[in-house]
């Protein structure tokens, strides 16, 4: 049998090529730069063929790289199906998800059962502490978290599209003490989510009102710990449309149902792009991205 480069050297070009990028390829595979760029050096020395045209800050394949890929991206998947044909059995599949309180409260948990019945062996490890997407490969395999945008090295998948809602005690939203006018929001406090902290400012500019303070603006890491500081009479908390308001709950109601105003922040479910070829990252992407079109 003819002697084969070191499959080290060929994960290293297969990470480059699709990234274009030898410090993000370097990331997914837990290695230095330099190191990595050693390992396709090493390659292109075994063939004897310049695979990439290198850039400053990126590297394209050539058309011999782009001929390698071609022919080598059939085995690779041949290899990676044999491994999870001997790997799947019985045996448990787990994902450790970082994912917000409030979207798994809301979003996850009343579904899970469904997944179960889908995937019995994938069970979910869930972790709500936050700073989902810089503990991505460090303690979390993938991730949903609430942002404007996505770091463009990750791969990303949008759940929803918003638009702001403010939410009160039920006693300020309805009754003889109800709040009528945006204006009277100066003699509340406002809460806000720590990951889209300047929500109030974006619903005040849509609305106008550019000079319009409340008494402090109050920052939550936790959505369903804002939605009971406002059921407190703590403040008015600025949520998003996605998140559920029990319309019979006798606590809290929304406030000022017009005008409506965007939100730039989403929902995304996110991993490193390497980490979609994981098992376990695989199915539940595909089973939410279901859900998701569902609902």
């Amino acid at each position: 049998m003819r002697r084969l480069p070191p499959l080290t050297a060929i994960e290293a070009f297969v990470q480059v090529a699709r990234l274009g990028s030898v410090k993000a390829a370097a990331e997914e595979l837990a290695l230095s730069s330099p190191a990595l760029s050693r390992r396709v050096q090493s390659l292109e020395r075994f063939i004897g063929k310049q695979l990439f045209e290198r850039r400053h800050q990126a590297m394209r394949l050539n058309s011999d790289g782009e001929r390698l890929l071609g022919l080598i991206a059939p085995a690779l998947d041949t290899m990676s199906d044999a491994i999870e044909s001997m790997t799947s059995g019985a045996e448990l599949l787990r994902l450790r998800l970082g994912t917000p309180s409030l979207f798994a409260t809301q979003r996850l948990l009343p579904y899970l059962h469904q997944l179960r019945a889908a995937h019995p062996q994938l069970h979910l490890d869930i972790d709500t502490g936050g700073l989902g997407m810089s503990r991505l490969g460090d303690g979390l395999d993938a991730a949903i978290v609430l942002a404007r945008d996505i770091e463009p090295t990750l791969y990303a998948r949008r759940l929803d599209r918003n638009h702001i809602r403010p939410i009160a005690a039920r006693r300020l939203a309805e009754g003889p003490d109800a709040i009528t006018d945006p204006r009277e929001l100066s003699r509340f406090s406002v809460l806000a989510h720590r990951d889209m902290a300047d929500s109030f400012e974006i619903w005040r500019a849509a609305l106008g009102l550019p000079d319009l303070e409340p008494i402090a603006i109050d920052l939550f890491d936790s959505g369903t710990l804002m939605l009971e500081a406002a059921a407190q009479g703590v403040g008015v908390a600025f949520m998003l449309s996605s998140h559920n308001i029990d319309p019979n709950d006798p606590r809290i109601a929304p406030l000022f149902p017009e005008p409506v105003v965007k939100s730039p922040y989403s929902y995304w479910f996110v991993c490193r792009p390497r980490a979609l070829e994981q098992r376990p990252v695989k199915l539940f992407h595909d089973w939410l991205i279901k859900l998701i079109e569902i609902e």
